[in-house]
């Protein structure tokens, strides 16, 4: 793919590399033993590119100003999706008024005094940017957002602010796949490893408070309003990583918006919390596929995501046979912690094989959207490696190694012991 912006292309590109998860010598699942698994050689190179989350639609829509009316909206309703991202492709407004875009029940509600890419206001809500002229708000959970322009006061002199070029067009929106989307398009071997031992974070907040705390640190990355991955805060500061298949440019990282909290509020419930949105900062440094497969980032509005928290790395090898944990959010789904390799209760994830060139590799589930899942180390709650590739076993990055390369950027040395994360 040519290095021009991935945002027209990524929604082709994510659907045919869907198919190449996996090399031919490396077979489903359920081809070999279990017993076997995790002494297989891990493969090369993982996922080209993230998962296919959804797709890019036109849509012209235009706001304006409405005389004797303080506020003038479009619905944007698209039945089955799970996420609206909302283009704009020119945003000019009077002083003091404002755009939103909301969720019907107000549950989600993002604002803009104008366009972000000319200078962003106080209040304004975190943007992204995708290529071309204009800028995205962030998704709003469900199937359906409204765009409202909203005036400090009553207009009389609606037509000549239009003749005068003031208003809002919507050239696009990003809808997120339904799960059985979502299923059709990433058509592949999933990297559950016998039964799926993955449950909702929310399952294990008084029976593994530490792990449970450890996970409010992970979230959600929407990569183009088209490709999904995890992505997990790392040290004191400003920093966070993923894979660098699921970001290889700066404009990826501009891209992206990562939902912290995005999980059930209840075990085993249908209730996602909309959780915290923020976007891509600054791309500090990157790793190729070839080599750690790892991108270290910052993103704005960082005092938003300090209460979930944050992951410290560990510095030495993994041990065999020694317990592990992995919060994420395969199949874009609310976040899930895997720590069993099989059923609730059963035997707890473990390492299997401690190095395989780059990688450790393990049998605990993950699957599409795992993607820069942080695997935790069960005796220290820090991470021991970085999720990259499927295939049972499952492999991840030695940390040990990406620590070495990023250690002059981050703040690794945690003040004391964390048992729950802030705010629990």
């Amino acid at each position: 793919m040519s290095r021009q912006p991935r945002t027209r292309a990524l929604s082709t590109a994510i659907a045919v590399a869907a198919t190449l998860l996996l090399p031919a010598a490396l077979a489903p699942a359920f081809s070999f033993p279990r017993a076997d698994a995790a002494a297989r050689p891990a493969p090369a190179e993982p996922a080209p590119k993230p998962d296919a989350a959804g797709e890019m639609k036109a849509k012209d829509a235009v706001l304006r100003y409405a005389s004797g009316a303080r506020s003038t909206q479009v619905t944007i309703s698209d039945p089955g999706s799970s996420y609206i991202k909302v283009h704009f492709a020119s945003v000019r407004l009077l002083p003091g008024d404002r755009i939103t875009v909301a969720a019907p029940s107000g549950r989600e509600v993002h604002t803009y005094h104008g366009d972000p890419t000319k200078g962003r206001t106080r209040g304004d809500s975190p943007f992204t940017v995708h290529g071309r002229t204009g800028f995205a708000a962030l998704s709003v959970d469900g199937d359906t957002a409204v765009v409202t322009l909203r005036s400090a006061a009553r207009r009389t002199d609606a037509a000549d602010l239009a003749r005068r070029g003031y208003g809002v067009r919507i050239d696009s929106y990003y809808r997120g796949y339904s799960e059985a989307e979502f299923a059709a398009a990433n058509p592949r071997p999933f990297s559950v490893c016998g039964a799926d031992g993955r449950r909702d974070v929310a399952c294990y907040k008084d029976s593994h408070p530490t792990e449970y705390a450890r996970s409010r640190a992970v979230a959600r990355q929407l990569v183009n309003g088209l490709g999904s991955c995890t992505a997990w805060r790392v040290g004191d500061t400003n920093r966070m990583l993923t894979n660098q298949h699921c970001m290889e440019s700066a404009a990826d990282l501009k891209a992206s918006e990562f939902q912290f909290e995005y999980e059930c509020a209840t075990c085993g419930g249908n209730n996602p919390k909309p959780g915290v949105k923020v976007s891509g900062a600054e791309l500090l440094k990157l790793s190729p596929l070839s080599a750690l497969d790892y991108a270290l980032f910052s993103v704005t509005d960082f005092a938003k995501i300090q209460p979930f928290g944050t992951l410290y790395l560990e510095t030495r090898e993994p041990s065999a046979n020694e317990r592990i944990y992995i919060p994420g959010h395969g199949d874009v789904k609310p976040k899930r912690l895997s720590l069993y390799e099989d059923a609730d209760g059963g035997a707890y994830c473990k390492i299997g094989t401690v190095a395989s060139g780059v990688n450790t590799g393990y049998l605990c589930d993950s699957s599409g959207g795992n993607s820069g899942s942080p695997v935790l180390a069960g005796s220290s709650h820090k991470v021991i490696a970085l999720h990259h590739l499927g295939g049972c076993p499952n492999w991840g990055t030695r940390i040990s190694l990406v620590y070495k390369e990023i250690s002059g950027l981050i703040d690794n040395d945690p003040a004391a012991p964390l048992t729950r994360a802030p705010g629990l």
